[in-house]
C-alpha cells in the first residue's frame, strides 16, 4: 500500500451538464473473495463470491458507491476511476460496458427544485486493484467491503441497487464467448458533452430512473 498525494479537485468550473442535468461518473467496486476465480464460477455463484465496496458519508449510517462530476478535460471512464480514487482510495480496472445512466436528485435539492439539480449517473463497474493507506476525502469517506446481501440492504439510493444488480449481471456474462474486455486504463473513447451540447441519451424525466444501457 502507498500514501496518496492527490488533491480532491474542487468546484464545478469544468463541470459536464446536459439537458439540465449534473453529469456524474461512478462505479461498483468489487473483488472476488480469498481463493475465488471468477472466471470460473457458474452464474448462480457470482453474488456468492465477490464482495463490493462501499464508502460512508458523514452522520449517515447507509453507503454508497463512488461517484463524483464528470469534467470537461477527462473521459467518463477517466472521471470514474478518479472519484473511486479520490472518495475511496482504491485503483482498479473499470470496464468499459456501461452499467447504465440513472437520473438522481439529492434531498437538498429535491427543496430547491432549482432545474440544474439533477444528476445524470454513468456508472460501470470496476475491478480493484489496489487499496491505498490514506486518500485525498478519507476524513469525509470510509470505505468497507461488505457482502452483496448487506449492500443491498446498506445502499442510500434505489438506483444504486440496480446498478449493483446490472454489475452481477455484467459478471454473470463474463464467462460466455464474445464478452468485452475490461479496460486496464482509460483507453476508451467517450464523447465529452460541453455544457451547450445536446446528447442523443434518452432525457429523464423521473427519479430515480434507468435510462439506458450500453
Amino acid at each position: 500500500m502507498e500514501t496518496v498525494a492527490l488533491e480532491s479537485r474542487t468546484g464545478r468550473e469544468r463541470q459536464l451538464y446536459e439537458d439540465g442535468c449534473r453529469l456524474v461518473a461512478g462505479c461498483v467496486p468489487y473483488k472476488a473473495k480469498p481463493g475465488v476465480v471468477l472466471s470460473q464460477l457458474k452464474k448462480k455463484k457470482v453474488e456468492d463470491s465477490i464482495v463490493v465496496l462501499m464508502i460512508s458519508s458523514p452522520n449517515r449510517k447507509d453507503l454508497v458507491f463512488p461517484k463524483g462530476g464528470w469534467e470537461k478535460d477527462e473521459t467518463v471512464y477517466e472521471a470514474a476511476k478518479r472519484e473511486a480514487l479520490e472518495e475511496a482510495g482504491i485503483r482498479g480496472t473499470i470496464h468499459e460496458k456501461k452499467l447504465g445512466i440513472w437520473e438522481s436528485r439529492s434531498k437538498s435539492s429535491e427543496i430547491s427544485r432549482s432545474p440544474l439539480s439533477k444528476c445524470r449517473c454513468h456508472f460501470f463497474a470496476m475491478k480493484v486493484e489496489e487499496e491505498l493507506d490514506s486518500w485525498s476525502e478519507q476524513p469525509y469517506h470510509k470505505r468497507r467491503w461488505v457482502s452483496v446481501e448487506e449492500a443491498m440492504e446498506l445502499c442510500r439510493y434505489p438506483w444504486m441497487r440496480e446498478a449493483l444488480q446490472k454489475c452481477l449481471e455484467f459478471l454473470e456474462g463474463q464467462n460466455s464467448p464474445g464478452q468485452e474486455q475490461s479496460l486496464s486504463g482509460p483507453k476508451c473513447s467517450e464523447n465529452i458533452l460541453s455544457s451547450s451540447t445536446k446528447s442523443s441519451s434518452p432525457s429523464c424525466s423521473t427519479s430515480p430512473l434507468l435510462c439506458t444501457s450500453s
